[in-house]
């Protein structure tokens, strides 16, 4: 297994992309073969065209040495199965996950403001995180990166303004509206914001890892989505995103796993569950229940990816059902959900977020009743 050097090109970046290239078609085919339903020369195939992978600081859970390793451990399904390429880069997903760490506690210390490429989910150390809880939850990395979250999730002082913000406010705006947010803004979301790190949290206490401060961290990303959650006649919701002007417009609504109410109940519903607290758990279940009785939320979602589309729709509601109060009143969403998803636009790229691959996975497990399969929906911090 070989690295790519820095300044790797376009073109082979977009061969390693888990995101949008073919290591998600890799994915696919890994969970074909392991359910019987495709054949491990598929897989074989497909993941031996990707190439040298990258592993400096522009790798992340879907790009590069870090996508592969998440990759090949499910494509090892318990086995040996390319033991000695998980191992080397196991070796680099370490070294990466020191460098980034060491640069994120640097700039905390420095007092300047993070971006979403230091904590999220699909570019910063959240990613990591998933990998690491799912290959190595024993590590003295994963437990480095957990403690990391605790103080990302401690509130700071604006040095201009003199308010208490929180810890995850970056200074730039979102990429979907470069003129949202002058002063920056602290993300909600799933793929970019702090529900990321809540449901990474979540999960490794579930799993049995804990960090000094691991509980109060959740709490207090738990009372900040408390405190910006709007309810009217539709339910509850939560907007995109709060910046010094206010939050983002909470309507229109599209019900999705990145910054949706689905993806934001599924890590409400974790943290509930791993705090032991009973009433959040059944205000987000009922949240989520009121979202798929509302047609003109539903009829939001245009496409079947998995990313902001039906499929991620589907493999969340499905999550949420294993844990809920009453799984049979997110059961019946999912006949009709599915055929929403038939009836939804297919994607035009192949890939796993917002491509066909990530559809198809969403997707075979949608049969009425059917309990959800595999753990390739870690990397999206659903289990």
């Amino acid at each position: 297994m070989t690295t790519a050097p820095s300044g790797t090109d376009a073109s082979l970046s977009a061969r390693q992309s888990f995101a949008h290239g073919p290591l998600g078609t890799a994915l696919l085919a890994v969970e074909r073969a392991r359910r019987g339903t495709g054949d491990w020369h598929d897989v074989h195939r497909v993941l031996g065209e990707i190439g040298p992978l990258m592993g400096g600081p522009d790798a992340n859970l879907f790009l590069g040495a870090p996508a592969m390793a998440f990759v090949l451990h499910l494509a090892a399904d318990g086995t040996n199965r390319y033991g000695g390429a998980r191992r080397t880069l196991d070796g680099i997903v370490t070294t990466h996950t020191h460098q980034r760490l060491a640069a994120a506690h640097a700039r905390i210390d420095a007092g300047r403001s993070p971006s979403f490429a230091e904590y999220d989910l699909f570019r910063g150390l959240t990613g990591i995180g998933a990998l690491l809880l799912l290959r190595s939850p024993n590590s003295p990395e994963l437990n480095s990166v957990l403690e990391y979250l605790v103080r990302l999730t401690e509130p700071v002082v604006d040095s201009a303004s003199g308010e208490s913000r929180p810890g995850w406010w970056v200074a730039h705006a979102p990429a979907s509206d470069p003129t949202a947010t002058p002063g920056g803004h602290a993300n909600a979301g799933m793929a970019h914001g702090i529900t990321g790190p809540l449901a990474l949290l979540a999960l490794a206490k579930r799993a049995g890892v804990t960090v000094a401060g691991h509980d109060g961290a959740m709490v207090r990303i738990c009372r900040w989505l408390d405190r910006i959650r709007q309810s009217d006649h539709g339910g509850l919701r939560w907007p995109r995103w709060i910046s010094a002007s206010g939050p983002a417009p909470a309507l229109p609504c599209t019900p999705s796993w990145c910054y949706g109410t689905p993806g934001l109940v599924r890590a409400q519903q974790l943290a509930a569950i791993a705090l032991g607290d009973n009433d959040r758990k059944r205000m987000a279940e009922r949240a989520l229940l009121r979202c798929l009785t509302n047609p003109s939320e539903l009829s939001r979602v245009a496409d079947r990816g998995l990313c902001h589309g039906v499929g991620g729709v589907l493999r969340t509601v499905q999550r949420v059902a294993e844990d809920a109060d009453d799984p049979t009143a997110f059961a019946r969403h999912l006949g009709p959900l599915a055929v929403r998803f038939l009836m939804a636009e297919t994607p035009q790229e192949g890939g796993f977020l917002v491509g066909r691959a990530g559809a198809v996975l969403g997707f075979q497990d949608a049969e009425c009743g059917a309990a959800p399969q595999g753990r390739w929906d870690a990397c999206l911090l659903l289990a």
